[in-house]
């Protein structure tokens, strides 16, 4: 069953397309992702679908309800959360109070004392400093307040940008961990972007490669694992002997 049906989506910069007749489905339960380099247009998808921005044409539905019209806050209120890129903590606030403002909308304290519990369950650092001001956490410690923030919301679909940019590798281990958790745990769908793509592409069970704007592959994870393209450029793995125009021609059929 499609908890997410994205048909067509044409989103524009001023007047420039950045998403070119984009179409996908996201099945309720699991965890889907959008591989492409910088300026492919990744993000631009999440912020369409969060309502960010407005698609000039097509349509989105999220449960089978439309929303491509609708304002974030009231896509959010219907269980999408969106985890920005870059790590947007609100710094002058405490864990605890950046905590909070991911449950802004709910309205039911028991539960979201609960709720508390849970995601410091899952990021034990932040129990301990609950009353730290979040500017002053690492970068790896701000990616999992925003994780956080955004199950406080208790989302049906998460939609994660670039969670491991900028981390080390011990700890985009450990928060691909939690976010596997969490999807097993919670059932809450995921849709991922990421550029690390060998880490999405171990999570993820469907995949999409997006270039300039358009998906030009639609696969699951394992055969995009297998895929030559998606080694070549996506995991940087090139195979012997396949060099020069006869390879080219081959990706040039993408677009």
């Amino acid at each position: 069953m499609s908890l997410l049906k994205v048909r067509n989506i044409e989103t524009y910069y001023g007047p420039i397309m950045a998403i070119k007749g984009v179409s996908f489905d996201v099945a309720e339960g699991a965890i889907v992702t959008i591989l492409g380099a910088n300026g492919s247009g990744k993000t631009t998808i999440l912020k369409t679908i969060s309502g960010v921005m407005d698609p000039q044409k097509g349509t989105i539905e999220f449960m089978g309800r439309p929303i491509h019209s609708l304002a974030p806050n009231k896509i959010v209120r219907l269980g999408i959360s969106q985890v920005p890129e870059g790590r947007e903590v609100f710094h002058d606030l405490t864990i605890k109070e950046n905590l909070l403002m991911g449950a802004y909308l709910r309205k039911d304290r028991e539960g979201i004392h609960k709720d508390l519990d849970l995601v410091c369950d899952y990021f034990p650092i932040l129990k301990e400093r609950t009353s730290q001001l979040a500017g002053e956490l690492s970068g790896g410690q701000q990616q999992m307040v925003v994780i956080a923030r955004a199950l406080m919301a208790r989302p049906k679909l998460m939609l994660l940008d670039e969670p491991s940019l900028g981390l080390s590798p011990l700890l985009v281990q450990e928060i691909y961990g939690i976010i596997k958790r969490i999807n097993k745990e919670q059932g809450t769908t995921i849709l991922l972007i990421e550029q690390n793509a060998p880490m999405a592409l171990s999570l993820a069970t469907h995949g999409f490669v997006l270039e300039l704007g358009r998906i030009v592959m639609d696969d699951t994870c394992q055969a995009l694992l297998a895929n030559e393209d998606v080694k070549e450029f996506y995991l940087g793995i090139k195979e012997e002997g396949i060099r020069g125009t006869k390879r080219w021609k081959r990706k040039k059929k993408w677009r």
